[in-house]
């Protein structure tokens, strides 16, 4: 579905729920996701729908994901780098030590 523009040289490795997934530095965190068969980025708050990336210039928010801790972070807008830690989002964003209810 996805052909790689330019190098398709696999240099770097980044983490989605604890699994290591090869990546090309430059490229978009979604990207390197959609490329390695990634089914799912984020659940939706009120269904619980499995949403991935839409527009891919950052303007429908599917693609949102934690990255380093920070959720509701967009995999489209972000580029990878080395040893960086995603983790699906499910629902809405939490925040660590502050209750949002």
């Amino acid at each position: 579905m996805f052909e790689p523009v330019g190098s398709a040289e696999v240099t770097i490795t980044i983490y989605l729920d604890g699994r290591a997934i090869p990546a090309r530095a430059g490229e978009s965190i979604a990207a390197c996701l959609l490329r390695a068969g990634v089914t799912h980025f984020r659940t939706t708050p009120v269904s619980g729908a499995r949403r991935l990336p839409y527009c891919m210039i950052g303007h429908c928010f599917d693609c949102l994901i934690e990255i380093d801790g920070i959720g509701s972070r967009q995999a489209c807008l972000s580029q990878v780098e080395n040893g960086m830690k995603l983790r699906t989002q499910d629902g809405s964003a939490t925040i660590p030590g502050v209750d949002l209810q």
